[in-house]
């Protein structure tokens, strides 16, 4: 992790207290279990919460431990022994090393996807607020980078917004898939350990038992979860890239926001550079690189070995906690966007009304003029207007053939920017429901 782009409450989920928290956590409840099926004494199991609960582990002394016997969870045991006495011979009967790390694992993922959602929801209560905010706002739309047709900045939002819908369902998905418990012993044949300790350590966790489990929980579940956190990333790029290009001081229709004292540039004091969202850009790019050694980690050697270990340790807090981070980000960025309606009617205007060629040749068809001849009408036209030959509505009006098809103020009518936000009114009812609609809609 690193903490230039971690929030405390993201860390802290992975944080060594906490780990050994929920190691600890883990191993008392099995023992629960098993002193109610008798197998070890209820003294002993009520001791090791008694002793253990509430503790603060010595960290320092479990990495000294660690560095002797090369091995984590006997460290870690070892140090619960030194706490708890006696009892703690009681701890961990028939349960093998992964049986904890992956049970643990999976309440430390399924606790940061609850953040996640918890920023998804921020993000989408901004996206909705300015999505209406500027519903019927005209802005040019684009395509390959170039003006396309008239579309309004609330419809560019409103499809941000149920994007960022579906990254919370992908999310809630994840984390329903990852939280799941293995306490089934060396092998996962629950041979030297009872499923019904599974079964109580799950319930008490929140988590699902695993159906199978080998001696770990199956990969394929890391696997899909890095992908959805790797899809959020990439919706999170995608809205960042429009915001910078809407930045660029050619185009300049919205921006991040610039707070008073804030510098741009080292060298040149006028800059007001895109910086939350190149950074948003860049942050996603670190979220995506789990998604392959997530995928490498499905192949396992029989049973199991640790080859998925160390990927796990590096890529499930950095993932998280960087997802965690651009998804606040993002939301703030949103909720504070500046934004230029007037640059977006100049820009739309920019062309001399090339953004209504289609509805001319639409219109010429309807004439009676074949799609082909229509076309070529209208692009020979639009060619002049690139040229800087005039523009477009009084070129039309003086081609002959165009003329004689359409008269003036028809020509003319087709030129109503206004005309293509018939329907935006509908697609907001599709994505917000029936409150997006004005009073005025919804009587209509």
């Amino acid at each position: 992790m690193i903490p230039r782009y971690t929030r405390a409450e993201a860390a802290e989920i992975w944080a060594p207290q906490t780990r050994f928290t929920i190691m600890f956590e883990i191993e008392a409840h099995a023992a629960d279990a098993m002193a109610e099926l008798g197998v070890i004494p209820k003294a002993a199991a009520a001791r090791i919460w008694e002793r253990g609960k509430g503790v603060v582990w010595d960290v320092t002394r479990i990495d000294e431990i660690e560095r002797e016997t090369k091995h984590d969870v006997i460290a870690f045991l070892t140090h619960v022994a030194e706490i708890v006495g006696p009892e703690a011979r009681f701890l961990h009967q028939g349960m093998t090393s992964s049986d904890v790390l992956d049970t643990c694992l999976a309440v430390q993922l399924a606790r940061a996807t609850d953040l996640l959602l918890e920023d998804v929801d921020l993000v989408l209560a901004a996206l909705k607020r300015r999505a209406l905010e500027f519903k019927l706002t005209p802005c040019v739309g684009r395509s390959h980078g170039i003006h396309a047709e008239p579309t309004t900045f609330g419809l560019k939002l409103a499809g941000h917004y149920a994007e960022f819908v579906r990254a919370r369902e992908r999310l809630a998905m994840a984390r329903f898939e990852i939280a799941t418990c293995a306490i089934s012993g060396p092998v996962g044949t629950f041979a030297s350990v009872d499923p019904r300790v599974e079964a109580h350590v799950a319930a008490k966790l929140g988590l699902a038992p695993e159906p199978v489990s080998t001696q770990v929980i199956p990969r394929d579940r890391h696997a899909a979860y890095f992908a959805a956190l790797a899809v959020v990333a990439a919706s999170i790029e995608r809205l960042a890239t429009e915001i910078r290009h809407l930045q660029r001081t050619e185009v300049l229709e919205a921006e991040e926001p610039f707070d008073a004292g804030q510098k741009g540039s080292s060298a040149m004091p006028h800059k007001r550079n895109p910086i939350l969202t190149e950074n948003l850009t860049g942050l996603a790019r670190l979220v995506r690189s789990a998604v392959v050694p997530a995928l490498e980690n499905v192949s396992l050697w029989h049973e199991r070995d640790i080859s998925h270990s160390s990927v796990e340790r590096g890529i499930a807090p950095d993932a998280t906690v960087h997802l965690d981070f651009a998804l606040r980000r993002l939301a703030g960025v949103v909720e504070r966007l500046v934004v230029y309606p007037k640059n977006m009617a100049r820009n739309l205007d920019r062309l001399g009304g090339l953004v209504h060629s289609q509805r001319v040749l639409l219109a010429l068809t309807q004439k009676g003029l074949s799609r082909e001849g229509a076309y070529a009408a209208v692009q020979r036209n639009a060619m002049k207007v690139w040229r800087e030959e005039g523009d477009f509505l009084t070129l039309l009006k003086a081609d002959p053939e165009v003329a004689a098809a359409l008269p003036p103020e028809e020509l003319t009518e087709l030129f109503d920017p206004t005309w293509h936000f018939v329907h935006v009114p509908e697609v907001f009812r599709r994505v917000f429901g029936d409150e997006a609609m004005t009073h005025t809609e919804a009587a209509e």
